[in-house]
Order: structure tokens, then C-alpha cells, then sequence
């Protein structure tokens, strides 16, 4: 009714090779770093076999949605935010009667 099932993704935004870690962090409320550290002890310990899983696990697990940004508008142009220092910050989006 109100729950989702977690979905295992690769990681866009904790990511140092391809978000594989980030992702199985993410999936487990693990911290990822934690993972990458298991990872290398296995790797290690079993010459290079860690390097073979974390290449399948690149292949096979998904990469996660790109973030939404802007104001949902269809134009692709970014809008520029720029802070005044009172707490306000002025939008300024491209004249687009040109």
C-alpha cells in the first residue's frame, strides 16, 4: 500500500569507479566505504577474483535514474540561481522571444 521494494542501482552520486559500491551501500544502509573495504580483503585474499564480481556487478546491476533538476519546465537550458546575501535568491532564465 504505502511501501516500495528497494531496488539494488549503481550509485550517481557515491561513486569512485562505477557506483557499484555506492549502490550496494545505498541497498543495505551500509556505509559504502565499509564495502569497498570488504571488497578489497576479498580481492586480496582471493587474487583478483574481487575484480571479476565487481566488473559482472558492473555489467548486470542498473545505474539509478539521472537526479531532476529545474523547474520542470521541457526547455533544457538551466535556470541560474544567484544568492543576494538577504536570504532571497533572484532566478534568471534566458529571454526566449528571441
Amino acid at each position: 500500500m504505502g511501501w516500495r521494494m528497494k531496488e539494488l542501482k549503481r550509485s550517481r552520486t557515491d561513486r569512485m569507479v562505477a557506483g557499484v559500491c555506492g549502490g550496494i551501500g545505498e541497498y543495505l544502509g551500509i556505509d559504502p566505504n565499509v564495502i569497498r573495504l570488504v571488497w578489497v580483503v576479498v580481492t586480496v585474499f582471493t587474487v583478483g577474483t574481487g575484480i571479476l564480481a565487481y566488473l559482472l556487478a558492473w555489467l548486470v546491476i542498473p545505474e539509478e535514474a539521472p537526479l531532476e533538476t529545474g523547474t520542470g519546465s521541457a526547455d533544457t537550458t538551466p535556470d541560474i540561481g544567484m544568492p543576494t546575501g538577504a536570504g532571497t535568491t533572484i532566478e534568471i532564465e534566458p529571454d526566449r522571444n528571441r
